[in-house]
Formats: C-alpha cells, sequence, structure tokens
C-alpha cells in the first residue's frame, strides 16, 4: 500500500479516503471502471518495479497504456511513453495521425505528443489531409486543426480540404457545385456551419474569392458573403483586404459599381418580395463585377 501512495496520487487519494471512512482490516476495495484490469498489471508491476518494457507492447495497447497511467496521474510514466513513441514509432504516429490527434486533443497531460502533432502539421501538412482516416475525422477535432495557427497552409488550401471533409460526410453529392439543387447545398452548408466561421476569407486575394468561394457562394452566410463582395470589390485581383488599409477611399470604378446598384434598385418590382428581390439583385450585380474584373486582369 505504501508504494501504491508514494506512486500514484490517483491512488493515494482513493486510499486517503478509504482511510478516513476507518475501514476494518487491511484489504481496500478500489474500481478503476475506465481500466482494463490486464492495462492495470502491466502499470502495476511499473510501480512496484520501476520499469517498463514498452518493445513488447504493440502500439493501440501503448496507447492504453498512456492513458491509463494519466488516469493514474503517473508523470514520469506519461512521460517516457510519449517520448518512446515520437522516437520509435513516428512513422505509425503519421500514419493515425487523427487517432493520436483525438487522444491527446485538449489534454495538457500529453504536451509531447502535442508538440509532436504541431510540428507535423507545420511541416508536412498534406500528410495530415491525405491520410486514409480523414474523412471520418470528428467536427471538433477537424475545426481544432483547421484553426490551429502552426497549420502551414494557404486559405484556398485549408478551404480545399475543409470542402473535401464536408463532402465525405454528404458521399451523395457531386464534387461539382454547378450540378447541386438547393438541397444538396442546403445539407453540405448544415454539415460546415461550424468550420466556415474558422476560415480566413479576408486573406484571399479578389481572383482566389471567385475563383474559390464563389461557386459555393449558397453554403456561406448571407450577412458575411455579402460583406466580402463589397469588400473585394475594391480590390485589384492579386490583392489581398488585409494589405490595404480601411480608411483607403473608394475608387472610381467602386462608384461606378454602387452608382449601378441604385440604379439597378430602380426598376419596378413587385412589392410583396420588395426585400428579398432587391437583396437578390444587389448580390447578382456584385457577383458579377468581381467575375467580370477578375477576367479583365486575366485577359
Amino acid at each position: 500500500m505504501a508504494i501504491l501512495n508514494y506512486r500514484s496520487p490517483y491512488l493515494r487519494e482513493i486510499l486517503f479516503e478509504n482511510k478516513m471512512k476507518n475501514y476494518d482490516g487491511t484489504l481496500v476495495r478500489i474500481e478503476l471502471p475506465n481500466i482494463l484490469p490486464e492495462i492495470f498489471q502491466v502499470i502495476l508491476r511499473y510501480i512496484y518495479g520501476g520499469k517498463i518494457s514498452l518493445k513488447n507492447y504493440d502500439i493501440l495497447y501503448l496507447i492504453k497504456i498512456l492513458i491509463a497511467a494519466n488516469e493514474l496521474s503517473i508523470k514520469e510514466l506519461v512521460i517516457y511513453i510519449q517520448l518512446f513513441l515520437i522516437h520509435n514509432r513516428a512513422n505509425w504516429l503519421e500514419q493515425n495521425f487523427y487517432l493520436i490527434y483525438q487522444t491527446i486533443f485538449e489534454n495538457d497531460s500529453f504536451l509531447e505528443l502535442q508538440n509532436y502533432c504541431n510540428n507535423l502539421m507545420s511541416k508536412n501538412p498534406n500528410k495530415i489531409f491525405e491520410s486514409l482516416d480523414f474523412p471520418s475525422i470528428p467536427e471538433k477535432i477537424f475545426i481544432s486543426i483547421i484553426q490551429n495557427d502552426n497549420l502551414q497552409m494557404n486559405v484556398v488550401q485549408i478551404w480545399e480540404n475543409v470542402l473535401k471533409w464536408g463532402l465525405a460526410q454528404n458521399p451523395e453529392l457531386s464534387s461539382d457545385p454547378s450540378s447541386y439543387s438547393k438541397d444538396d447545398f442546403n445539407n453540405l452548408r448544415n454539415t460546415l456551419e461550424q468550420c466556415i466561421p474558422f476560415i480566413r476569407f479576408y486573406d484571399l486575394t479578389s481572383k482566389e474569392f471567385s475563383d474559390n468561394i464563389l461557386p459555393y457562394r449558397k453554403i456561406i452566410p448571407e450577412e458575411l458573403y455579402m460583406d466580402l463582395l463589397k469588400s473585394f470589390l475594391n480590390l485589384h485581383p492579386d490583392s489581398k483586404l488585409n494589405n490595404i488599409s480601411k480608411s483607403q477611399e473608394i475608387n472610381p470604378s467602386q462608384h461606378n459599381i454602387n452608382k449601378s446598384i441604385e440604379i439597378f434598385n430602380h426598376v419596378p418590382f413587385n412589392r410583396s418580395n420588395k426585400r428579398r428581390v432587391r437583396r437578390n439583385r444587389q448580390v447578382f450585380l456584385m457577383t458579377f463585377m468581381i467575375l467580370s474584373r477578375s477576367l479583365f486582369y486575366v485577359f
């Protein structure tokens, strides 16, 4: 009992609680519902012997030992297993990135593996998104990856992988948005609703926006889409919004566009759907102007 009390803060707390309850005898019943008996035996041998040969176990078994050691608050074993995996099972970690990432996600006890995963995202992001288990990543894990500052991918690449993940969740959808029905767009929009806010659309050029975002405009929240349209209209196709001062005065071409919208909105229409029609006209005209300007600079 003294060794258990010394090596594991978790077990120490349980033993202390049992002592305070004044149980008779020397036997103490300890229940560990999250730890398999065979896993606990491995850890128990480590607690009493101070040694463990990790080479004797396959990686999935090692992960179970790692999780159990963490639950028992055996910090030195948690660190030791992480370093063993990083230095001796690197290829497997890369091939099963999402399994590892999901295990260590939001758990500061696994800092070594967290740093390893962050470095992998920084140096080889394509390996992450090209892995076989990419389509099955839980939404929460996927969002944590695309919003990670260490992810060395531009906005277009991130957007393409977001679409790839969204389509994987809706296998009935084609990769060609021009063939989508209203229901298809609704399904994709609902799937990516929590991912969209983490796309840095304002880091795009207007040409990148027209080439990559406009085909999927129906899955972008209307308010965000309108704001992006208005912003990109004032840019050269190869310029980014973040490179333009917010105090920049509107240019002559933007003035003409705004004037055109004003004239366009004075065309007669049915009062019953006044607001919707006006909104649609503005979106149509602004989208058309972005596409036209992009084509103009290309040619």
